[in-house]
């Protein structure tokens, strides 16, 4: 006979009498600078896994660290009840390095509490998606209504080069009736989201080059061209006046549900006054279903050592966000097309791939889906999820859409609008935060009872 599942009412105590143990798991997770990035000991990675595993080992799981000529991933499973079905979850233990320290307000890799945020490299980016994780598990303890796979992945930050090979060789073992994906947000503070859609990536180089070496500036200014005028002059043409992308063959498409006040997005991005938008549509289109190009970052003589002579080369780092239908390796042919064509001055242009990913749709249509929104609707106390598409890219979900195409893909998260993920002064919303644990827990009991 099948157990009984527990209450809403239930739940909630139980979630509630678990986040004090969650929040210090976490913090304690936070402490740990596992950065899976070239040049950083790679210790700390080591030491962030086992802590996971024995996170998930307290949650009665039978547990591995797996690895696949990459970073140390956890593999933790509980078998379903008789008849119950088996849920996928997802989140990353690896984090962003964190940039410029003397922009932190606080050690990054310390926790701190500020008015209601907590703040640390990776407290939303996503060792919060991992406790989530964890605190849905121990709400229920032994009276987990589903099965359970819980993949942590440990170099999702540094592009998940082994993840496809870990996915093929442990198949058999975390193949699953749904997949939550805990590494996306919500739309607002008090309004929960799911991710339907989200952008692929192509990042890229581009040297241009004029001459064989530097030459005297004004011994040869004004007939020989430099390379880093070159340089600005050929990304110049990456947009047009209004600011849309201007590369030939790239996708976009409008189609957005919900739209971001200018007002808001304003505020959230940090906009400097008197600085316009770029693009035309509407903003949700422009950030999700359209592409974007950016630079992010010249090599070229710094400013208090540049002499005066022309530069001979000069090169460039672009990060082109694909629209979803769009193709990583089309994109990428059009985009060295773009370039080659546009050299300035008849400027050597050559055009190299750093990586790429693929952009994904999800139909958020059917039975888990609706346990998904039923259970966000409680945990936010009535507020309605919206489905929003996301501008960055989390390749992998289109890797677990084509290996596991009878899975319903659950994209949730933990971040908001203000969490500043990747950036300085990275936090977590602690109520918010609260809620994403109560949902999931929700979420696990509704799907045993649409299973059923």
């Amino acid at each position: 006979m099948t157990s009984p599942i527990m209450s809403e009412s239930e739940v909630r105590a139980a979630v509630e009498r678990e986040m004090p143990g969650v929040r210090a798991d976490l913090e304690r997770l936070v402490r740990i600078p596992g950065i899976a990035f070239e040049g950083f000991d790679h210790s700390h990675v080591e030491r962030s896994a086992e802590a996971v595993a024995e996170l998930l080992r307290g949650c009665g799981l039978d547990v591995d660290i797996v690895r696949s000529g990459g970073q140390p991933a956890v593999l933790g499973r509980r078998a379903a009840p008789p008849g119950a079905p088996t849920v996928l979850l997802y989140a990353h233990h690896d984090v962003q390095p964190v940039g410029d320290r003397s922009l932190w307000e606080s050690d990054p890799f310390e926790p701190v509490e500020r008015d209601g945020r907590l703040y640390a490299r990776g407290a939303a980016d996503d060792k919060a998606g991992i406790m989530a994780h964890i605190a849905a598990l121990r709400a229920y303890g032994d009276a987990l209504p589903v099965g359970v796979v819980l993949f942590i992945e440990g170099e999702e930050e540094y592009g998940s080069d082994s993840l496809e090979q870990l996915l093929i060789e442990h198949r058999d073992e975390i193949t699953s009736d749904v997949i939550v994906i805990a590494d996306s947000g919500n739309w607002d503070i008090g309004v929960p989201a799911l991710t339907t859609s989200l952008r692929g990536v192509v990042n890229c180089f581009v040297e241009v080059r004029t001459l064989d070496h530097a030459v005297h500036s004004g011994m040869f200014g004004g007939a020989v061209p430099d390379a880093l005028t070159a340089l600005v002059r050929l990304l110049s043409t990456l947009h047009d006046d209004a600011g849309d992308v201007a590369v030939e063959g790239l996708v976009g498409r409008e189609g957005a549900t919900v739209d971001y006040p200018e007002d808001r997005i304003r505020a959230e991005a940090g906009l400097a006054d008197g600085v316009q938008f770029i693009g035309t549509g509407r903003i949700t289109d422009r950030l999700w279903t359209k592409p974007a190009v950016a630079v992010l970052g010249i090599d070229a003589p710094s400013t208090s050592e540049a002499p005066n002579a022309l530069v001979p080369a000069a090169k460039a780092k672009l990060n082109v966000r694909l629209a979803p239908g769009d193709d990583p390796k089309r994109a990428y042919a059009a985009i060295r097309a773009h370039l080659e064509k546009h050299a300035p001055w008849g400027a050597q242009v050559t055009v190299s791939l750093e990586h790429d990913g693929n952009p994904c749709v999800i139909d958020a249509s059917g039975p888990m889906f609706d346990a998904a929104r039923s259970a966000f609707r409680a945990a936010w106390d009535g507020t309605d999820p919206v489905d929003v598409g996301i501008g960055g890219s989390i390749p992998f979900i289109a890797t677990f859409q084509e290996m596991f195409p009878d899975a319903a893909i659950l994209v949730t998260g933990v971040e908001d609008p203000h969490a500043r993920a990747h950036g300085p002064n990275e936090s977590l919303h602690l109520g918010e935060f609260a809620k994403v644990c109560l949902a999931e827990a929700l979420l696990l009991g509704n799907v045993a009872a649409a299973r059923r």
